[in-house]
């Protein structure tokens, strides 16, 4: 590589780690927001922070868990489960996602169950 080169290069690659913590913070302050406005009940507002932070920082696994439960409450459940599958696949030692995964899936499966059998019963003639 010529010698011209090597100053741009190493400018670049330094630049490339401020992009990142600047995403990261990013992500980070919609993130904050998202839990703030949540708790005051406004999930609409909560998902789309979350939204957006997973946007910005798709590698952030906090925001994926954060947006599965709030897909969840919102009865939005397919995503639910989408979102909390990548968060734990971001994260697969994070026990906090990983209790709200399976908390999800065991409440998730119970309803289908219930679901089935009232089905199955109406249809009893």
């Amino acid at each position: 590589m010529p010698t011209r080169l090597l100053p741009v290069v190493l400018l670049v690659t330094a630049l490339s780690g401020v992009v990142y913590a600047d995403a990261r913070s990013d992500a980070k302050a919609q993130v904050e927001f998202g839990i703030s406005v949540a708790a005051k009940g406004l999930w609409r507002e909560a998902i789309y922070r979350w939204e957006r932070a997973t946007q910005i920082e798709p590698t952030y696994g906090a925001a994926f868990n954060n947006l599965a439960v709030a897909y969840e409450h919102e009865g939005l459940l397919e995503k639910a489960g989408e979102a909390y599958e990548r968060a734990l696949k971001l994260e697969p030692n994070n026990a906090m996602v990983r209790q709200n995964f399976e908390l999800f899936k065991e409440i998730h499966d119970r309803s289908n169950q219930s679901n089935q059998s009232q089905t199955s019963q109406s249809q009893t003639p």
